[in-house]
């Protein structure tokens, strides 16, 4: 998955997940609704009065009641065999916002009643959401468990492997031979985007090229994985270095003590023409400080984004790699329906799908290219 970019979320996923708290709990805090989305109050009552607006919810001083009586509500199975189900993702995590859009959009067309549980930042996070929202009836789960590390995932494989309900994985790839191995999974394919990202680098006859990367990513250890093994595989790359992509953005990997210097050092240091930075805001920040020390994108320096959520919308306009985010979403929650609806017994499926590469104006031949 994609580094953890602080973009606001789309108004209508927003508003969704307040219908579905609201409908959950019967009547909530406007309050304490700001405080779960992480927003302002002022915007949880904007939303509030267009939501009551088109009916579908009631209003009272500071309180929030949903429209649909607690006997109607869709806690107990759908009559169709869908259930109610739970979606359990990280907070303030942008990449995972098109991913939620996915699910929701198979789960409205199926008539699903569906519920976005929000998990803090901290190791093990999901696990209390999970119980709750199965003590609430939920009759399956969609996951995107936070995993920054390697420990994180390890410690949450007993209770995932326990789990008595239908449960996909999302944008997630479980360690060989783990018990969570045995669970449905979507995800991106991030060696081939890896891939994708230095074929386009070579083909425009770079030959030096340096990746940062973040470690704070649950996708940053895949990435550098799938990096490593394309550049030592590609016969016409001659040199790559790693750098972080952000301050901040922790420090384990596959950094040397001088592989966390600033970017433009490290490009002149390795006579690198190129850059793969993961993910957006971050490679958007890097070539901001590539132009402050004169180098200029892509007449100095080619520039890939990885993720592709607002790569675009920089100057120049990022050439990115984008993992199919949405349609992980949606195929999650259709191999979860098809597990709800009681489908033939068929093996766990493992789903990758490739992402593709959108060129734009930040990659160029190198000026010593012919």
């Amino acid at each position: 998955m994609g580094g953890e970019a602080q973009v606001r979320e789309p108004v209508d996923l927003r508003r969704q997940r307040i219908l579905a708290a609201v409908r959950a709990r019967g009547a909530a805090r406007v309050r304490d609704l700001a405080e779960e989305l992480q927003v302002s109050v002022v915007t949880v009552r904007r939303d509030v009065e267009e939501l009551t607006r088109a009916g579908r919810l009631r209003r009272g001083h500071g309180v929030v009641r949903s429209t649909v009586p607690a006997a109607e509500a869709p806690a107990a199975a759908d009559p169709r065999g869908g259930g109610r189900v739970a979606l359990v993702v990280p907070e303030r995590h942008a990449y995972l916002t098109e991913v939620l859009h996915g699910a929701r959009t198979v789960l409205e067309e199926a008539g699903v009643p569906f519920a976005l549980h929000i998990a803090p930042r901290g190791p093990g996070a999901e696990r209390p959401l999970v119980e709750r929202a199965l003590a609430d009836g939920a009759a399956g789960l969609l996951l995107a468990p936070r995993w920054l590390a390697r420990s994180h995932e390890e410690a949450d494989q007993d209770w995932l492997a326990a789990l008595d309900v239908p449960t996909v994985l999302m944008e997630r790839r479980p360690r060989p031979g783990s018990p969570s191995h045995a669970l449905d999974s979507v995800c991106s394919d991030h060696w081939y985007g890896a891939h994708l990202a230095v074929e386009h680098l070579v083909g425009l006859g770079h030959r030096r090229i340096v990746f940062a990367t973040r470690e704070d990513s649950p996708t940053a250890r895949t990435l550098r994985a799938a990096l490593t093994e394309t550049a030592r595989a590609h016969p016409l790359v001659e040199a790559w270095a790693w750098a972080l992509s952000a301050p901040g953005a922790g420090q384990e990997g596959p950094y040397a003590a001088d592989g966390t210097a600033e970017v433009p050092a490290l490009l002149r240091r390795t006579g690198a023409t190129a850059l793969v930075g993961h993910g957006d805001e971050d490679a958007l920040m890097i070539v901001q400080r590539l132009a402050q020390e004169g180098v200029r994108v892509p007449e100095d320096c080619s520039v890939v984004a990885y993720d592709d959520v607002v790569a675009g919308l920089g100057t120049p306009p990022l050439t990115a790699v984008s993992p199919p985010k949405a349609e992980v979403g949606r195929v999650a929650a259709r191999l979860l329906l098809d597990r709800l609806r009681g489908a033939p017994e068929r093996s766990v499926r493992r789903v990758e799908l490739l992402p593709r590469l959108t060129v734009r104006g930040s990659t160029g031949r190198p000026a010593d290219a012919g």
